[in-house]
């Protein structure tokens, strides 16, 4: 059977943004691939491309990856104006060929953000979100030894929350697919990990505190509700974990008049 009945290699038009360094000047550049099977990668995919670029004695395209299983979140593109691509709480590296028509065209760009400042090509430089996790993302009382599991009763739904909110891969789809390049979910996520269990609340106050302020000097922009963030996010990040940072914000801006 061919291509075009769903089976047999397939070939594309790719748009893709090249840039030899931050401070440079950028622009989308035409390529073309063939011989791509339907159950590749998207980075499967871009590893054949430039493969075909070396051989031409052309430079290839800078992409970055690491686990390629969904896990770390290194990969993050924008794929047709899409963080992550097309497919909902999927990362780039778990997205598949066969997400796109054959034949057809696709733009990929690096995330784009004031604090997300191009590397090269593909590639951005996303160590605001690790000056933010430095602020705060973590207990640091001293405890001694580890204490027993079971010593601090914890109820089945906190702790699941709680998990739920741990499973931030700090990709930052979320800043890429936001208007305002807000990142709000993943500090939100951060804030009420910690906050939801007892072991996080001698430093909760300092803790949200510290965090949006650096938040707001990385040059993040302001959540305005899209919900585009919940969507693009590999995990399926709530948003009510926005909300969750606002009021921990707000009783800790009391708290400390």
């Amino acid at each position: 059977m061919s291509a075009q009945n769903g089976t047999g290699p397939r070939s594309y038009k790719l748009k893709v943004w090249r840039q030899p360094r931050g401070a440079a000047a950028g622009k989308l550049v035409d390529y073309e691939v063939a011989g791509i099977d339907a159950n590749m990668s998207f980075l499967e995919m871009f590893d054949q491309l430039n493969d075909s670029l070396l051989k031409r004695g052309e430079e290839p395209v800078a992409i970055e990856s690491d686990c390629r299983e969904g896990i770390c979140g290194t990969c993050g593109v924008v794929i047709d104006g899409m963080a992550h691509g097309p497919i909902p709480n999927v990362t780039t590296c778990s997205l598949r060929m066969r997400s796109f028509p054959n034949g057809s065209t696709i733009t990929v760009e690096p995330f784009r953000a004031k604090a997300f400042p191009i590397i090269k090509d593909l590639i951005v430089d996303r160590s605001a979100m690790d000056r933010i996790q430095r602020r705060g993302g973590y207990v640091s009382m001293n405890t001694g030894s580890a204490p027993e599991a079971n010593a601090i009763p914890i109820p089945r739904d906190v702790q699941e929350s709680a998990m739920d909110s741990a499973a931030c891969i700090q990709c930052g789809a979320c800043v890429a697919a936001c208007p305002n390049a807000a990142a709000h979910l993943f500090v939100g996520a951060r804030v009420r990990q910690f906050a939801l269990l007892p072991q996080g609340h001698p430093e909760r106050n300092e803790r949200v505190l510290a965090m949006v302020e650096q938040m707001d000097a990385e040059g993040f922009g302001d959540c305005s509700n899209h919900g585009e963030c919940e969507a693009a996010c590999p995990k399926a990040i709530s948003i009510e974990n926005i909300a969750a940072m606002r009021r921990e914000y707000l009783r800790a801006a009391v708290g400390k008049r």
